[in-house]
């Protein structure tokens, strides 16, 4: 695409200089407008070189959450402002700091110049826009509320970057001390115990049992760590080749579910996402079999996404929604219930809402108590650690001086 410098003058009569890329001269020009700027002079140019002339990127940049989230807030900004979609494009192409989303938008503003709808130009980008949100968009282009769609978008991105942000704040902590824990296992295995067992050796007498075992699983660490560690990068290539694959995917997923402590958590936080997207998607005109279909691309879990498939597959055979939630074997009786009330009151969407902020505010609770229910276990398991090495290396000792003080 073509770079045009221009000179213009703003508000207050100042001269200022710039540029950009655009399709014609006669976009800068709509940009330019669009901003209270009027231009005076638009020349096709060639960029500043930045970096004296050489720019060098180790990385490709990607389009990250937060940039689509800016992108679904501020398109709704200009067109409820009534800025036409096209001058709306070329504003946020000018003002995208991440250059990936800046192609991104460059592409989508040339397909609809190009006479492509504006959900067709989206749909170019499957690892930007997901299916959910092309969909959104398709149905805001057929009822004409495309700036509503917009908001509700941004309100559903935003509520996945949260939950988001609290899972990784709740396990943060414990995966920290876990961590730990193993790395004091392996420095004490492999450079702590070989000290004492020289100490050991010279005893001349049998060593306890604990101390025998803490012996022979440090040998084994000194001798084998190669192998092991070979393994357990091994296993870990192996597990995300498996989970890769549609199948391992699903499997794992549908393991995780049952953790203890960690399953619930995810199993409502998918639901939760399940509930909000399918009341946003019926509450713009979606039918709800096309909701459910989008509303399973949002659980961001393949075992919940399959359930929520079969739930589609039974309301289209002619069953009602709560005989299909039913089958699935996901919900509470309390959200059964309130889909049924729903259901009966012609009010399923705003029923929808609710289990969602229910789910919502359960996620937030279980991460909020999720330190105070892992600490315990924690606990317990550092000071069953270091009571095996206390007895392990202080036992012989004991031993030794209690020989001493009979003699």
């Amino acid at each position: 695409m073509p770079y045009f410098a221009y000179k213009a003058r703003n508000a207050g009569g100042e001269m200022i200089e710039g540029g950009f890329e655009a399709a014609s001269s006669g976009a800068v020009a709509d940009v330019l407008l669009g901003q209270g700027v009027v231009p005076l002079e638009i020349r096709e140019s060639r960029p500043a070189a930045k970096g004296g002339g050489l720019e060098i990127s180790l990385f490709k940049p990607k389009v990250g959450h937060i940039d689509l989230l800016l992108f679904s807030r501020q398109l709704h900004t200009l067109l409820k402002a009534g800025v036409p979609i096209l001058r709306a494009l070329a504003g946020l192409q000018e003002s995208a700091i991440n250059p990936a989303m800046k192609a991104v938008i460059q592409d989508v503003r040339e397909s609809l110049e190009g006479g492509r709808e504006l959900s067709v130009a989206l749909s170019r980008h499957p690892r930007v826009f997901s299916p959910f949100y092309v969909s959104m968009v398709r149905v805001g282009e057929a009822t004409g509320l495309l700036e509503e769609i917009f908001l509700r978008l941004f309100e559903h991105l935003e509520f996945e970057r949260f939950m988001r942000e609290q899972v990784k704040s709740a396990l943060r902590y414990p995966a920290f001390v876990v961590i730990a824990m193993a790395a004091a296992l392996v420095v004490i295995n492999l450079f702590v115990i070989p000290a004492f067992a020289k100490v050991f050796s010279g005893f001349g007498s049998e060593l306890p049992l604990m101390t025998r075992i803490l012996l022979a699983t440090s040998n084994f660490f000194v001798e084998w760590w190669p192998y092991m560690l070979a393994a357990v990068i091994g296993a870990a290539l192996v597990f995300r080749s498996w989970v890769a694959t549609p199948a391992g995917r699903y499997q794992w997923e549908a393991i995780a579910l049952r953790f203890p402590i960690a399953g619930k958590i995810v199993h409502k936080a998918a639901l939760a996402r399940f509930a909000r997207s399918f009341a946003l998607g019926t509450r713009s005109g979606v039918p709800v079999m096309q909701a459910l279909a989008n509303s399973a691309m949002t659980v961001d879990n393949s075992y919940i996404a399959r359930r929520i498939d079969a739930m589609r597959d039974n309301v289209e055979r002619g069953e009602s929604v709560l005989r299909a939630a039913i089958t699935t074997k996901i919900f509470t009786p309390v959200v059964l219930q309130m889909v049924a009330v729903g259901e009966e009151s012609g009010a399923l969407d705003d029923m929808m809402e609710e289990i969602g902020q229910m789910y919502q505010r359960d996620v937030e609770y279980e991460l909020k108590t999720l330190g105070a229910q892992i600490e315990p276990i924690l606990i317990v398991c550092l000071g069953a650690l270091v009571l095996v090495l206390a007895l392990g290396v202080f036992l012989p000792m004991w031993d030794l001086g209690k020989a001493a003080f009979k003699r």
